[in-house]
């Protein structure tokens, strides 16, 4: 290998702050500087897509503490008119037992009957069990608006159960599926 003699560029002096021709030594801390901004820039871009979302997509709610805005137009919720209970006694109604006491069916059409509902010549037309054996609670369906009342009142008269506006059952326009909150009366002494 060759040898060549040393001059004066081979002479580095102490002060010099570079390296090589161009490069000077990286200054401490530089790095925290770039992932300071790498990590701005994600919070930001998180943070705009977020209320992006939840501006296309109104099911989309993300309760952040800095946007809490309320719509412009917000609907203020109305009061649905509810019928008055009536008894119906020209309306047909059919008894479904969903639990599994056997003859429950006919125990509740025997006790509408005796108050009044289902009339002399309809009486409680069908009864029989329901399909499902695990009902929790009664409720009392009925097949149009029209017969609201009607079933308000069927739930007056059995003490309890709830309403429900149905068009699955077509056998009649009430009927009264019996669920588990059923408790039958405790029959009369003499």
């Amino acid at each position: 290998m060759p040898s060549y003699p040393r001059d004066r560029f081979d002479e580095v002096p102490t002060d010099l702050l570079r390296v090589g021709s161009h490069r000077a030594p990286k200054k401490r801390g530089r790095g925290w500087i770039a992932f300071g901004w790498a990590t701005l820039a994600t919070v930001i871009l998180t943070l705009g897509g977020l209320v992006g979302l939840a501006a296309i997509n109104s099911s989309i709610n993300f309760d952040l503490p800095f946007f809490r805005g309320e719509p412009i137009d917000t609907p203020s919720p109305t009061q649905t008119p509810t019928a008055e209970p009536t008894i119906a006694p020209d309306v047909p109604i059919s008894v479904l037992n969903g639990t599994p006491t056997t003859g429950l069916a006919n125990q509740v059409g025997d006790l509408l009957v005796e108050k009044g509902w289902g009339g002399a010549a309809i009486g409680v037309g069908s009864r029989a069990n329901s399909s499902s054996t695990d009902i929790d609670k009664t409720i009392v369906y009925y097949s149009d608006p029209s017969y609201e009342g009607a079933a308000r009142g069927l739930v007056l008269a059995l003490g309890f159960g709830e309403i429900q506006l149905s068009t699955d059952f077509t056998g009649a326009p009430l009927t009264v599926v019996i669920g588990a909150d059923y408790t039958p009366a405790p029959p009369a002494t003499p």
